[in-house]
């Protein structure tokens, strides 16, 4: 009798000292989006933890355990619900690793992955695209072709959730700062957010160089590995972060400030990632204690630069890889603050993710669209006049939602609103169309 083969291998299979920290009380259940959406026990953190130890134990991986991992955004919101400190991030990044070596996943699906990771993490190749969507989107190709409904389902998300293509920004190698230096930090430019919201990374350079950094742009720097580390693709993301890390340390920066709440996640973590390579394990700890989020940066600091009035009524999302595995809520709501004449209003259900989870949206279009909308609801519900966040995937998955129900609503980076300020440019910078009234 041939004996199954057991879940998981010997190399790093989630730790049974951290399944064992789980007392299955149930505090994470009401913050877990797929718990909340289906109320199955296995579509919830303390379900999957489940699955991993009978793995552990020796039963075979199939295609319904397989299934319950992949349903999971990795959102970590069970990791800020839970009493007992459960590290639940080490534990279902080990268990993707698991499967995306030891699961023969079908022809469909593994073609669909291998494109979007030859393309995503490669600013290089999504910049050829850049002129073709353009086109594509001015003579509005994608509204024909969802009219007709010619695209399947992850094809079809991932064209709902293009953004629009504006003018390329270059961002240059060394932005002085204004005044008296403070710091001299380095930029992580990123994949998606160089090419598509180069805005965002000047308003970030902007902003931090008003407020006393020297910011260098280093070039060369490719992905940071955040995608491929979430989707359990382990030896790329080891040698992106190699890379990365390369590529700050010749440029002798005190931080690296990051304005993308995914990156900034797996940025923080290349020692844990890296902890097995000798050549690297101590270089990847000290970097990721230089790496901040811009709105942490900002608050350690505290503002130099004179902020302007901008009258609004703004909401604040909070990005879970931001709020949930990098702990930061407080200073993105403290930098909003310093604003004058900026009302901040809180989003309902906060908590709850909108579906975007980096490649989520796209792998799992219908529970995300679900998310997404739930989401959307409780924005609008806030009357506010925009929208503010810390994540480029959170952006274009709201404003898809938005567009889905037929609503409107300007959507800004946190480094866009407070360079807005700063200069002391007025609330249509922002989207926010003279003689629009607040929802409520």
């Amino acid at each position: 009798m041939v004996q199954a083969t057991p879940a998981f291998d010997g190399h790093h299979p989630p730790e049974q000292g951290l399944i064992d920290d789980c007392v299955h009380c149930g505090f994470c259940l009401p913050t877990c989006p797929t718990y909340v959406l289906w109320g199955e026990e296995m579509d919830s953190p303390r379900g999957r933890i489940y699955l991993m130890e009978v793995g552990r134990h020796g039963e075979p991986m199939n295609a319904e355990m397989v299934r319950h991992f992949d349903q999971c955004l990795g959102c970590m919101a069970c990791v800020t619900a839970c009493p007992s400190g459960v590290q639940y991030d080490k534990l279902i990044e080990a268990t993707r690793q698991q499967v995306e070596r030891r699961w023969p996943r079908d022809r469909a699906d593994r073609a669909f992955r291998a494109m979007l990771f030859r393309l995503f993490p490669y600013p290089a190749r999504l910049r050829l695209l850049r002129g073709p969507l353009r086109l594509y989107q001015r003579l509005r190709v994608g509204a024909l072709l969802r009219g007709a409904h010619l695209l399947p389902g992850r094809l079809a998300a991932m064209e709902r959730l293009l953004p629009d293509i504006g003018k390329a920004e270059p961002l240059p190698g060394r932005t002085p700062a204004a005044g008296e230096r403070r710091r001299r930090v380095g930029i992580l430019t990123g994949c998606i957010q160089r090419v598509f919201f180069p805005g965002v990374n000047a308003a970030t350079a902007r902003v931090l160089a008003a407020d006393g950094c020297e910011v260098a742009a280093p070039s060369g720097q490719g992905c940071c590995g955040a995608l491929s580390l979430h989707a359990g693709r382990e030896a790329e993301a080891q040698a992106f972060a190699r890379a990365v890390i390369d590529t700050f340390e010749r440029a002798g920066v005190d931080a690296v400030v990051v304005n993308a709440a995914g990156c900034g996640s797996a940025m923080k973590g290349y020692g844990h990632l890296l902890r097995d390579d000798p050549a690297w394990a101590e270089r990847a700890r000290a970097f990721s204690a230089k790496v901040r989020d811009l709105s942490e940066l900002l608050d350690e600091l505290g503002p130099v630069a004179e902020r302007h009035p901008l009258p609004l009524a703004v909401a604040y999302h909070d990005a879970c890889h931001l709020a949930h595995a990098q702990g930061i809520r407080a200073q993105p709501r403290r930098q909003l603050a310093t604003v004058p004449g900026l009302e901040l209003r809180e989003i309902a259900e906060s908590e709850i993710c909108c579906g975007s989870a980096g490649i989520y949206n796209l792998l799992e279009p219908e529970p995300a669209r679900e998310l997404g909308e739930r989401k959307a609801r409780n924005l609008l519900a806030t009357g506010a006049q925009v929208l503010v966040t810390a994540n480029p995937g959170c952006l274009l998955q709201l404003r898809s939602s938005l567009e889905r129900m037929g609503e409107r609503l300007p959507m800004v980076h946190v480094a866009e609103l407070l360079d807005a300020s700063i200069r002391g440019l007025g609330p249509e910078a922002l989207g926010v169309r003279a003689g629009d009234d607040q929802r409520v």
